[in-house]
């Protein structure tokens, strides 16, 4: 079996930055010695999570406002009260959606549907550089 460590680099707008990773994480596959296997790709922090959606306008919208339905910025949190960073809401999101997700990788291609793209979503209150880790395993 051989293992791949590579970085994926970005910077993001915080309050709910959605982006699009999917060919950053392609190209670390085809970088790797990896043909048949799984790609994670993983977000160091508390306030960033991966998924995978039909990344399109609409459905961008739509997970913005589901966020903000389920966690409001404006929302009392005792992370606030505690750090009086204001970020509260950013850490809940994170929790909910998760650091990480894992596709498979077949005859050096990730195996996700034609309408389904990775996208790292950054809920903190700033701007931010995020290193994404990403590990490829397989033969």
């Amino acid at each position: 079996m051989s293992v791949s460590h590579s970085t994926i680099s970005l910077k993001s707008k915080g309050f709910c930055d959605i982006v699009d990773i999917t060919s950053l994480v392609a190209e670390a596959v085809t970088a790797s010695a990896v043909r048949d296997g799984l790609v994670n790709v993983f977000v160091p922090g508390s306030t960033g999570g991966i998924t995978t959606i039909e990344y399109e306008s609409g459905l961008v919208a739509d997970l913005r406002e589901l966020f903000e339905q389920i966690a409001p910025r404006d929302g009392d949190y005792q992370h606030n009260l505690r750090w009086r960073d204001g970020n509260g809401f950013a850490h809940v999101r994170a929790a909910l959606l998760g650091p990480s997700l894992t596709v498979p990788v077949a005859d050096g291609i990730l195996q996700h549907g034609t309408w389904q793209q990775i996208v790292f979503i950054d809920f903190d209150n700033r701007e931010r550089t995020r290193e994404l880790l990403v590990t490829i395993m397989g033969e």
